[in-house]
């Protein structure tokens, strides 16, 4: 593939898919340009208000096939959606128009970078209703408390710093508060040096962090004060449960917490612990409890979907503990400039910050952006398989695998995961050398085996995919009598009929 111009496309990020290898969250085709622009400007708005994206003009989006673009009248082409993009959307942005050619076809490349000054949104319908989001490779009119939290983020607020209206905080209520973090930290410290270094809270120190704030030389509280005293207007809560199986079909046992943030996290945290296998170790003279699960990584999973979800959603964290995994997932999507790979790459941006503050100083959670790195390294060291990290329909996925599934469906110990994983890879391969397989056929194929609890939707996050194109070889495959899917469309999962 090479450009007319002798320069490859630039790639912002390696987040990015191959440029043809299906429309995803950050890649769409169009055949040509529509004579209405609207109809890809609200794709050009989701980019900048995401983790930006291409829209590829002279590629049929249903079969990929490469049709190219009118060589006669290309650049007057490239200038006029130049000029939409520039007329159309507010604040403006400025699309790096580039050309490409393929397979002795020219094709025009619209970059949009991801944007500094959110929310964009089009002119002609108002921020209100012309601001678009990108959901799952579709562009979406942005839900009222995201459009909220563009225009915070886009200012570089926080909302949990906001002052929070309808609640007042006398100073014996503030001096409460500050004894409060302090016994938790206190609690959350192992060694007593580390608890003589503990400094004690002080409504100044509540003022820095943000949990405060001051009005008219009186300080008041901010929402991180409301969530983390528990009198929050609609006090979000952590959902947790116990499934039989891999999906949710059927309950065991579910349970809700209440009341202020870090409670409600130490509360999941342990209800958790109480629900995973545990056996022993003996060393010398002393017996030690061993979890079949990471506990520190457990407890910063957790941790991390309190104090880095968004507040502005009114949905609510869930944990759920599946036979073969723990699956938290908190709502928000990712901020601007943040992606999975920056994560496991140990970068963070709080959106929280005041939360984030206060959590740090209770032993909640660790320096930022060291957590992910940590749990990686330790379920390797656990013998697990990596987690999975998953950003989704505005909400943010953590899945911590307990031990493998053979192909016989024997449940195998943390100790055998590393071996059963490599097994039943090398038995899939030689499985799919024996079927008459596309590569496309190998990869759905491939990520079913390994996680058969994914819906469509998240198989085409995976695989950078639409979800027609994943639907499509689903159905491919089920018709060759390969997979088979079992229980509801949300909540069942695959299973391999080889």
């Amino acid at each position: 593939m090479s450009s007319i111009f002798n320069e490859d496309i630039k790639i912002q990020s390696p987040e990015r898919v191959n440029m043809f290898s299906g429309e995803s969250k950050n890649l769409e085709y169009k055949v040509s340009v529509p004579g209405n622009s609207e109809k890809y400007m609200k794709t050009v708005v989701a980019y900048a208000n995401g983790q930006g994206g291409r829209i590829i003009f002279g590629v049929d989006d249903k079969t990929r096939e490469v049709t190219g673009m009118d060589t006669d009248t290309i650049f007057q082409t490239m200038d006029a959606i130049t000029n939409a993009i520039s007329d159309s959307c507010e604040p403006k942005i400025f699309p790096e128009v580039t050309l490409q050619t393929v397979e002795d076809k020219t094709v025009i490349v619209v970059e949009i970078a991801p944007g500094k000054m959110r929310p964009y949104y089009l002119k002609s319908q108002g921020i209100t209703d012309g601001t678009y989001v990108r959901v799952s490779g579709t562009t979406r009119r942005v839900a009222d408390y995201m459009l909220k939290e563009l225009i915070l983020e886009g200012q570089n607020r926080y909302y949990d710093c906001e002052i929070c209206e309808d609640l007042a905080a006398s100073p014996e209520d503030i001096a409460n508060l500050c004894e409060k973090l302090k016994a938790t930290a206190m609690r959350n410290t192992l060694t007593t040096g580390e608890k003589v270094q503990i400094r004690d809270v002080t409504p100044n120190v509540l003022l820095s962090w943000g949990v405060l704030a001051e009005r008219n030389g009186t300080l008041v509280p901010t929402k991180a004060y409301a969530l983390l005293t528990g009198q929050a207007k609609n006090q979000p809560t952590i959902q947790c449960a116990v499934f039989k199986g891999t999906d949710r079909a059927y309950f065991v046992d579910r349970r809700e917490f209440e009341g202020p943030i870090q409670d409600q996290m130490e509360a999941a945290y342990q209800y958790v612990l109480e629900k995973i296998n545990r056996g022993m170790q003996i060393h010398g003279m002393f017996r030690q409890d061993v979890y079949e699960l990471p506990v520190d990584s457990l407890r910063e999973i957790i941790a991390n979907s309190v104090a880095h979800r968004s507040y502005l959603d009114p949905g609510n964290i869930q944990v759920a503990l599946y036979d073969n995994r723990l699956e938290v997932t908190s709502p928000g999507m990712l901020l601007n400039g943040v992606s999975i790979r920056k994560m496991m790459e140990g970068y963070s941006k709080p959106r929280n910050r005041a939360i984030a503050y206060a959590f740090a100083y209770m032993k909640i959670i660790e320096k930022w952006g060291s957590g992910i790195p940590r749990i990686i390294r330790e379920c390797k060291e656990y013998g697990l398989p990596d987690p999975d990290f998953i950003d989704f329909d505005g909400d943010f996925r953590v899945n911590m695998y307990r031990y493998s599934l053979n192909i016989l469906g024997k449940k195998e110990s943390t100790t055998q995961t590393t071996q059963t994983t490599q097994t039943t890879q090398t038995t899939q391969a030689t499985l799919f050398d024996h079927l008459n397989l596309t590569a496309e056929d190998k990869s759905i194929l491939t990520l079913v085996c390994t996680h058969p609890a994914l819906t469509q939707k998240e198989l085409a996050m995976e695989l950078g995919w639409t979800k027609d194109r994943v639907k499509y070889y689903l159905n491919k495959l089920k018709k060759q009598q390969i997979i088979k899917r079992t229980g509801s469309t949300h909540n069942g999962h695959w299973e391999l009929l080889l």
